[in-house]
């Protein structure tokens, strides 16, 4: 498809407010202070939609920074914030340019570098998490990914495959009913809910638009992209931001379990902050360079550091961790 000029423009140098700019927008919604923020949609709040369940972590405190801004070679303030108003926290400190680069270069240490492929094709053998041609299919393999592990989504995803006769059988999808792809995903977790959202998006999406695609959004701005994809039921900031980053290919943070607990573990985030704001926060002060790497770092740390493993995962507690042992740990 071609692109506008426009679009180009917004996808090499995009505003650093998408979340934040249509958090306001839709049904889910809770108060901070005086702004309000779309959160993934809880079971209560949507019934028939897809829920995620969040849980929050408890985190020690951090210390403010105080040092001189020193210019880096991206000409960016290294030890200050960026567009800090841009944050639910505009006054805590962290994390700075300099922070970021300094987990980047360590967690390429130990991971190795993360970079774009040169060709975005949507995989065969995993769900992935927004990484397809395809906007719309990229949203539906991002609600298959939630609250699951990969194995789960996958096995989701191809059953679904195999049901329907191919990946993106809108149609026969919609045909079929929510019963029938309930029973399809079932080994994915929360078929229920998660059956309920893609029936939602599909039908709100040919009602919409006289077709199965919102391919329109890769002409869209950022802002334009959050919102219509937030307006559907099911989609919260963290589903959104993934396709953001992996099928628009535009600079955006999404904060899933691995990457809110290490940030935390850094002193990135309050301690008490939702995924949320987490979100909103770290999309406004991590540098656009290093938000696709960053991300995908943080997820295979998270997997793979037996030290870093959610709670009750890998039984290494007391394993070494070169992060933890490097000076980016405030």
């Amino acid at each position: 498809m071609a692109r506008s000029a426009a679009a180009q423009r917004q996808k090499t140098a995009p505003t650093r407010h998408s979340l934040r700019s249509h958090v306001r927008i839709t049904k889910a919604q809770s108060t901070i202070g005086a702004k309000t923020i779309k959160t993934e949609p809880t079971e209560e709040e949507l019934g028939n939609v897809f829920t995620i369940k969040i849980k929050e972590e408890q985190e020690g405190d951090v210390c403010d920074d105080t040092k001189e801004p020193v210019k880096s070679e991206h000409g960016l303030a290294e030890d200050t914030i960026l567009t800090s108003s841009d944050s639910p926290f505009p006054t805590f400190a962290h994390p700075t340019p300099k922070e970021c680069e300094l987990v980047h270069a360590t967690l390429v240490g130990i991971h190795g570098e993360r970079t774009r492929p040169s060709q975005k094709v949507a995989p065969k053998d995993v769900a992935g998490c927004g990484t397809s041609q395809s906007v719309l299919d990229a949203l539906v393999r991002t609600i298959l990914s939630q609250n699951t592990s990969n194995k789960n989504s996958t096995r989701a995803k191809k059953s679904m495959d195999a049901v329907y006769g191919s990946s993106d059988n809108w149609e026969a999808i919609v045909k079929g009913c929510q019963p029938k792809l309930q029973e399809a995903i079932r080994t994915g977790g929360l078929s229920v809910t998660k059956s309920k959202a893609i029936i939602n998006l599909l039908t709100q999406v040919y009602e919409k638009y006289g077709k199965y695609s919102l391919d329109h959004l890769f002409e869209a701005t950022n802002d334009e992209a959050m919102s219509e994809m937030m307006s559907y039921g099911g989609v919260g900031p963290k589903t959104a931001s993934c396709v953001l980053l992996f099928c628009l290919e535009r600079p955006s943070f999404a904060v899933d379990t691995h990457v809110y607990r290490l940030t935390g573990l850094l002193g990135w985030r309050p301690a008490k902050a939702t995924r949320e704001q987490a979100q909103e926060h770290l999309d406004a002060t991590v540098p656009d360079h290093l938000k696709y790497p960053l991300h995908v770092l943080f997820i295979a740390h998270g997997r793979t550091c037996e030290r870093c493993k959610a709670t009750g995962r890998g039984g290494g507690g007391a394993a070494p961790c070169k992060l933890r042992n490097s000076n980016a740990v405030m």
